[in-house]
């Protein structure tokens, strides 16, 4: 990969642009996790062996030298916790998704909320992108929180958007602009 880079979080957290180096200890955390993550996230069954892991690391990597993504793995404490990351980014509309994920134990800390964050300033910012959505299952109330708390409109409905191993989800959008953000008071995050 020809660029590696940091977002500081705050003092004991930091966001980490996925590389070779984080693929073991990622996949210790997605398999600790396996049952947990299972409820919401459809790619488990498919990320059974740490090679699954390092193959889509070197997908992410060469996504990211191809300007369509960028995936962070979340750091606590020297810790891997969890991965934010865009989905497709739109250069032509200057918009992407938001997806992401934390391991159980370090639930209830702010961790995502943080680092979405500080994705936000780096799209809005360094990316000069002007539309983020965050997509959550209706019922899945720990992600909803993240871009309510965050100041996110939510806009819609999309009925039966993702298969999940053996039924259909629907998402919640959730959508905000630049200007948005921009104008926005700084964000104080209660735990």
């Amino acid at each position: 990969m020809s660029e590696y880079f940091r977002i500081r979080i705050d003092d004991c957290s930091d966001l980490e642009l996925l590389n070779q180096s984080h693929a073991e200890k990622l996949f210790e955390l997605i398999d600790i996790n396996r049952e947990y993550l299972r409820e919401w996230l459809p790619w488990l069954d498919n990320n059974r062996y740490l090679q699954n892991t390092i193959d889509f690391i070197k997908i992410t990597q060469m996504q990211y030298e191809s300007n369509e993504t960028v995936q962070f793995v979340l750091v606590h404490l020297g810790e891997i916790c969890g991965v934010v990351g865009f989905h497709r980014i739109d250069w032509l509309n200057r918009s992407t998704s938001i997806g992401y994920w934390l391991g159980e134990s370090y639930q209830g800390k702010g961790l995502i909320t943080s680092a979405c964050s500080k994705v936000l300033d780096y799209s809005f910012g360094r990316m000069g992108l002007n539309r983020i959505e965050i997509r959550c299952a209706p019922e899945n109330l720990k992600s909803r929180a993240i871009p309510e708390r965050l100041g996110f409109n939510e806009e819609g409905l999309i009925r039966e958007a993702e298969w999940l191993y053996d039924h259909y989800l629907d998402h919640v959008v959730y959508g905000m602009l630049e200007s948005q953000w921009r104008s926005s008071e700084k964000l104080v995050i209660t735990r």
